[in-house]
């Protein structure tokens, strides 16, 4: 049922879409057909295929710098209370910025290519991970930290044995966002300048006015996305199952 419910729901929402399209006879220069869409996504399956690669590419490594900076960010932030609050409104004003403004800055040091597109998905995909780090671990209990240190445990053990494992179901949902987040950095670099990529692609095809093209990135763009984000679901169930286990029964 779980499959088969999100299954049925998008192929109405593509049937839908079929009908509207063809009883109103849009334009494909305005809202191309599934089957238009579908059809440009077979006709130009290579190109599609081989930047599709280098999207997948610099999302995966923009977003896997990300959770190891923002879960060793995350923990030193949430170590104490007063670190987590000299640094959060930090942290909010960097976030603040928009990344589309930053894209230049970093092509003009790093040239066109990946690195840029690297660099902007890591900047988008890690705050949420550091936030909700910081957040499970400044969170933790003030009774249960007096009953452990009582009993002789140090601030390190009480981090270790408490506070880590209590944060990790906080960890694994920051990056379920996080990974869809880097997608739109890494898509975000690649339409400001770029060599290669779904987002050099959809950009030169909407130049072109080939929008079924533009639309087939998108198509694809959301597949890598939810394949990625189950991918990161399973991990979470598998580390913290502990965490869901009342939502089983």
């Amino acid at each position: 049922m779980q499959v088969i419910a999100p299954a049925a729901f998008t192929l109405a929402l593509f049937v839908l879409w079929e009908l509207v399209c063809r009883v109103f006879k849009l334009p494909l220069t305005i809202l191309p057909a599934p089957m238009d869409v579908f059809g440009a996504l077979w006709q130009f399956r290579a190109p599609i295929y081989d930047n599709a690669l280098v999207t997948l590419w610099t999302t995966i490594a923009g977003f896997l710098i990300a959770t190891v900076f923002g879960l060793v960010l995350g923990i030193f932030v949430g170590w104490h209370r007063a670190i987590y609050s000299a640094l959060y409104p930090v942290m909010v004003g960097f976030n603040s910025i928009p990344k589309v403004a930053v894209v230049p800055v970093l092509i003009l040091w790093f040239g066109l290519g990946e690195v840029p597109a690297i660099i902007t998905a890591f900047l988008i995909s890690f705050f949420p991970i550091v936030v909700n780090v910081a957040t499970g671990l400044a969170t933790t209990e003030p009774e249960l930290e007096d009953v452990l240190r009582a009993l002789g445990a140090s601030r390190l053990d009480v981090m270790r044995k408490v506070g880590i494992p209590r944060s990790m179901p906080y960890f694994f949902g920051s990056l379920k966002v996080a990974i869809t987040l880097a997608f739109v950095g890494a898509v975000v670099s690649e339409t400001v300048g770029a060599n290669k990529g779904l987002g050099k692609l959809m950009l030169d095809a909407q130049s072109a006015f080939q929008v079924p093209i533009v639309f087939a990135g998108l198509l694809v763009l959301a597949v890598l996305g939810i394949i990625l984000y189950v991918i990161t679901a399973l991990i979470e169930k598998r580390f913290t199952r502990w965490a869901f286990r009342g939502q089983h029964r």
